[in-house]
C-alpha cells in the first residue's frame, strides 16, 4: 500500500493556522511480473517476454502504456540497446482471450499502448526481441530489461524486470577446402577442415566433437595433422574401400572464443576459437 497525507490551512482576518495531517492509504490494485520463455541467449537469439498485469480491483483499467527498455546500459557516457524488437511479434490476451493488436513503437525502447486491464481480470502481453550486437557475450554475461506500466489512472508507475543470462556453450562451425586444384592422377591430395568455435566455452573432449567425411576420389597413404601435430592413428578410422573417414569422439578439441567490446561504438567483436585438421593422402 502507498501511503499519503494531508493538510489543510484555515486562515481568517490576519490569521492563519493549520489542522493536523491526515494519513490514508492507497490501495494498489495492479500487479505486474515479467518472465522470459528461455533464460538464456546468445548472438542473433531471439527472446520471448511474457508481461502478466493483474487487476485484482473493482474497476476497469484502460489505456495503458508499457515501456520496456530493451536492456539498455551505459557504455562511455552513451547508452546502448542490446535486444531490437522483432517486428509483429507482440500478441495481446485479455483474460486469456486474444485482442487485436495494440499500438506498438519501437526503437531504442518499445512502447505498448492501449492496454485495458477488466476489473477482476486479467492482461498478458507476449513480444520478442534479438540478441544484437550489443548483448554481452562473455561467460556471466546478462542482459536486465525493465518494463514499466503508466497511464489510464494508475497513480505510481508499476516496474517489472527481467534478467537473461549469455548461454555457456560451444557454437561450431566447420569448413572444408582442398588443394592443390586439379591434382594429378596419383598425386597427393590434402584436404583442410577449419573448425571454429564462436561460442564463451570450450568444445572439450566431453563435446565429443566428430569429423566425418567419405573421400571420393578415395585416398591412399593418408596422413592427418591437427593443429600442425601428426593426429594419432587411434584418434581417427578410415576405410580405403569406401573412404570413410572419422575422428574419434574426444580427440578434437576447439578453444572457446574472446570477446571484444570497441571502444567507440559498444559493440561486440567476437574473435572465434580455431582448430584446423587436415587430411593428405595419394589419389
Amino acid at each position: 500500500m502507498a501511503q499519503f497525507t494531508n493538510q489543510a490551512q484555515l486562515s481568517y482576518n490576519d490569521s492563519v493556522t493549520n489542522s493536523n495531517i491526515a494519513v490514508g492509504e492507497l490501495l494498489e490494485v495492479l500487479s505486474a511480473s515479467k518472465t522470459a520463455v528461455m533464460d538464456d541467449y546468445v548472438r542473433n537469439d531471439d527472446i520471448t517476454y511474457i508481461i502478466s498485469i493483474v487487476n485484482s480491483g473493482a474497476t476497469p483499467f484502460t489505456g495503458l502504456t508499457v515501456t520496456d527498455d530493451l536492456g539498455a546500459y551505459t557504455f562511455n557516457e552513451t547508452t546502448l540497446v542490446p535486444l531490437t524488437y522483432v517486428d509483429g511479434s507482440v500478441r495481446y490476451y485479455v483474460n486469456g482471450i486474444l485482442q487485436s493488436a495494440p499500438t506498438v513503437s519501437a526503437g531504442t525502447s518499445l512502447v505498448i499502448s492501449g492496454i485495458n486491464i477488466p476489473a477482476g481480470g486479467n492482461a498478458i502481453i507476449v513480444y520478442e526481441a534479438r540478441a544484437n550486437q550489443y548483448a554481452p557475450l562473455d561467460i556471466d554475461g546478462i542482459i536486465t530489461n525493465t518494463a514499466v506500466i503508466d497511464g489510464g489512472g494508475i497513480s505510481t508507475p508499476i516496474t517489472t524486470s527481467e534478467t537473461v543470462s549469455t548461454e555457456d556453450t560451444p557454437e561450431l562451425t566447420i569448413t572444408k577446402s582442398v588443394s592443390p586444384v586439379p591434382v594429378a592422377e596419383n598425386g597427393v591430395l590434402t584436404y583442410t577442415f577449419i573448425i571454429q568455435n564462436s561460442g564463451n566455452t570450450e568444445a572439450g573432449a566431453d563435446a565429443n566433437v566428430v569429423v566425418t567425411d567419405t573421400f571420393n576420389p578415395i585416398l591412399s597413404n593418408l596422413t592427418v595433422t591437427l593443429n600442425g601435430a601428426t593426429l594419432p592413428a587411434e584418434s581417427y578410422t578410415y576405410n580405403e574401400a569406401t573412404g570413410e573417414f572419422a575422428t574419434v569422439a574426444g580427440s578434437i578439441t576447439v578453444p572457446a572464443a574472446t570477446f571484444t567490446q570497441d571502444e567507440t561504438e559498444g559493440y561486440f567483436i567476437i574473435n572465434p576459437g580455431v582448430t584446423t585438421l587436415t587430411v593428405s593422402g595419394t589419389v
